[in-house]
């Protein structure tokens, strides 16, 4: 099987994760593919598949030397996006892509006017929607390009490597899906997420992250006789809203620059909530944002009385970088491994989460490789087969490399 028939296999699986579940994985329809996925490792001769009862994933392709080699594994997840609908996807390949709009349905037009990456990828052979769900390049192609690295160096003996690790997981997307990632069984000295965007994308800094739920009670008094004892509590939300600089919002951001974003605003005069995610890359920057949440709650409550403004805080995760500097020998193997396959690095910091990022405070350095979908979390996602096959190369590569690291 080609990795093109592989991705588009997986595709076929309605795998949305669910931010209102408390379950683990939070949809059981996660299960599916993931029996499909184990199934699919056993056939393909991979060693120790096993899939526990949430629905995480591992397997081994053994060593084929003698020598000492770090054990290394390769991790992706399974589930799609929260933000559109990954059911019944109709993925269509565009050959040799000329580099103008793209009919995805009548009325659909993905147009590189509007996307202009897409010039990135002229010439080459393009996995697209059918612009009414989105692709699930985001995480199935990472999938596709391991398990399809591992029949390669299954099928080349010749390639000396030793034992790697593959770890399939879900509910990444609502950013839960290394909280019962086994390390432990794991057992890799180090590890790459292939979760990353277009070609040549390697990342080792990503944000810091909070949620931050803001709850506001309210007083509901009948409006003729309001004055001097209503309170809002709808108005009150905008008002803290209001609160937040508008040049520190994802609008209007980029780069290393943090910001606040409004997910969601609710309520009525008697009670209100938004709820908020906090992004920094620098640490100390992070901590004052989340104490700026709660001055803004100070200010309302001094206004309206006591009590009337609540905010909660939940740290997510942490900016990698600080467990990867300890050790950018994996990231040198990474750029050895891109350069020996003809990919431009482009190292760029996250703005925004992986996996790998828990995983690196838990012990497991993990950064971060293209997988090559793009535009995704909608319905304009695409992937280049060209990509998927480079990123399945890199992988490769940095199984050799790290079979002569000790060298």
């Amino acid at each position: 099987m080609d990795i093109v028939q592989r991705f588009l296999n997986y595709t076929k699986f309605d795998t949305q994760s669910s931010e209102d579940s408390e379950s683990v994985p939070s949809t059981a329809k996660q299960l599916k593919f993931a029996a499909y996925l184990k199934q699919e490792l056993e056939d393909e001769g991979l060693s120790d598949v096993e899939m526990d009862d949430m629905g995480y994933i591992y397997a081994t392709l053994k060593s084929n030397t003698k020598k000492e080699v770090p054990t290394i594994g390769f991790i992706s997840h399974y589930d799609t996006s929260t933000d559109f609908t990954g059911a019944n996807i109709k993925p269509r390949i565009i050959k040799n892509y000329d580099g103008g709009d793209i009919e995805l349905s009548p009325g659909i037009i993905s147009s590189p006017t509007k996307f202009p990456e897409l010039k990135a990828h002229v010439g080459e052979d393009l996995i697209v929607t059918d612009g009414t769900t989105l692709l699930g390049a985001d995480d199935k192609a990472g999938i596709a390009e391991i398990v399809q690295a591992m029949c390669y160096l299954r099928d080349h003996d010749e390639i000396e490597h030793g034992d790697i690790r593959v770890g399939f997981n879900p509910d990444e997307e609502i950013g839960r899906g290394a909280h019962h990632f086994d390390v432990d069984k794991f057992g890799c000295k180090w590890a790459y997420t292939m979760d990353g965007g277009d070609l040549g994308e390697l990342e080792y800094e990503n944000f810091n992250a909070a949620a931050a739920k803001v709850s506001i009670k309210g007083m509901s008094v009948h409006t003729g006789y309001a004055k001097g004892k209503m309170v809002n509590a709808g108005r009150l939300a905008c008002e803290f809203n209001n609160m937040i600089p508008e040049s520190e919002i994802p609008e209007t951001t980029e780069g290393y620059q943090g910001f606040y974003h409004l997910l969601g605003i609710k309520g009525s005069c008697d009670h209100a909530e938004l709820t908020y995610i906090i992004r920094d890359h620098d640490r100390g920057k992070f901590e004052d944002r989340k104490d700026f949440m709660e001055a803004c709650a100070k200010t309302l409550n001094e206004k309206y009385g006591e009590g009337t403004v609540t905010v909660e805080l939940r740290d997510q995760y942490y900016n990698m970088k600080e467990k990867i500097d300890p050790n950018m020998h994996v990231v040198d193997i990474v750029l050895r491994a891109m350069q020996k396959s003809g990919v431009a690095p482009k190292v760029e910091p996250i703005r925004g989460g992986t996996d790998g990022a828990q995983l690196s405070f838990r012990g497991l350095p993990c950064p971060n490789i293209f997988a090559g979908g793009v535009n995704f979390h909608g319905p304009y996602e695409f992937v280049s087969i060209q990509v998927m096959e480079k990123a399945m190369q890199v992988i490769t590569e940095i199984c050799e490399i790290t079979a002569s690291y000790n060298d």
